[in-house]
């Protein structure tokens, strides 16, 4: 059996980026969270509408995405080198 079949396909490196990633994006999720007002019949366009909501939440998930995709597509480094 070669040495290069019972190698694991991510190293440490690899779990610590998608540990990021999915933190980015809890982050994400949660700041797009709310906006639910207490009387029913009652909008407030500015709470729902946010910066937060609209621009900040949506950038921070693109970017929670693209470290998770870092994160899988890294090679890991050869052991021992």
């Amino acid at each position: 059996m070669s040495n290069n079949s019972s190698r694991l396909q991510f190293d440490k490196q690899n779990y610590l980026w998608m540990a990021i990633g999915g933190v980015v994006m809890i982050v994400a999720l949660l700041l797009m969270a709310g906006g639910k007002s207490d009387d029913p019949t009652v909008f407030n366009y500015e709470e729902v509408y946010s910066k937060r909501r609209i621009t900040v939440a949506p950038v921070l998930l693109l970017a929670g995405l693209i470290i998770e995709m870092y994160a899988i597509m890294r090679k890991p480094k050869p052991a021992g080198k």
